[in-house]
């Protein structure tokens, strides 16, 4: 679903960076490297101010068709690694992500590396000897006005191979290993709409045209339709349908 990954980009590029006292990009970048040689994973070091990313690739990396070397992209999003995950599952893992981002949001600026994501995703098509990817997300480097600046996502080999649906999406507490329940990020996703703007929202996609919202919630038909535009907006997509498709898969609305 092109919409919710475009939300993603666009909520992590259009953050106010701060000016940087220090650059330290060379200080995580040996530390990802290190880590690489040492677990033969592919991690993705993204940096979201300069929009590029470091990729790491130990021997895991031929799962992707990846060399066994570092590269730099021209994207903060690995799309070479994307484009191998079914479908699916890759817009669970952006929804994951952007729920992530708006739990954190809700939590002090200190605390954000206290934690991860942890998903399971399936392979796109049949790969010999890999089915499924542990995959993980770890914001390192924020700036004091909370905006993300480096993030590390890592892919690794799963050992559990048990067929079920679903990506096991979690956020959980590095340190304490607790996992985050649902409902704690849920509600901060919501957040990204207005609580009448997800009324509105709710009866579009019942169907319901502008008049007919406007008259369910006696309100005026300008009304529903500067709603509607403002939905557009936040969710970072082009047109209703895309809105409705975008809000039911993070969880705003239900159908």
């Amino acid at each position: 679903m092109p919409s919710i990954e475009n939300q993603l980009i666009t909520t992590f590029l259009e953050q106010k960076f701060e000016i940087e006292e220090a650059n330290d990009i060379e200080m995580y970048k040996e530390f990802v490297s290190n880590y690489v040689k040492i677990e033969q994973c592919v991690a993705v070091l993204s940096d979201y101010r300069s929009d590029c990313s470091y990729i790491y690739s130990g021997s895991f990396g031929s799962v992707f068709g990846l060399p066994n070397e570092n590269s730099v992209i021209d994207s903060a999003f690995e799309e070479c690694i994307f484009t191998k995950i079914n479908p699916d599952d890759l817009v669970e893992r952006h929804v994951l992500e952007l729920n992530f981002y708006q739990f954190l949001k809700g939590i002090p600026q200190e605390e954000y590396s206290n934690y991860s994501t942890s998903s399971r995703l399936r392979m796109k098509g049949l790969v010999e000897k890999c089915s499924y990817i542990n995959h993980r997300t770890i914001y390192l480097k924020t700036f004091s006005n909370g905006s993300i600046s480096l993030a590390l996502c890592l892919y690794l080999p799963s050992t559990d191979l048990q067929s079920r649906p679903g990506i096991d999406g979690k956020i959980f507490n590095i340190k304490t290993g607790e996992v985050i329940e649902a409902e704690k990020y849920k509600n901060n996703t919501e957040n990204i709409l207005s609580k009448r703007e997800i009324e509105v929202l709710t009866s579009v996609a019942k169907g319901n045209k502008s008049e007919q919202v406007a008259s369910e919630m006696n309100i005026s038909v300008y009304t529903v339709r500067r709603h509607r535009q403002n939905i557009i907006e936040k969710l970072k997509v082009t047109n209703t349908a895309e809105a409705v498709q975008t809000a039911f898969v993070m969880g705003i609305i239900s159908l």
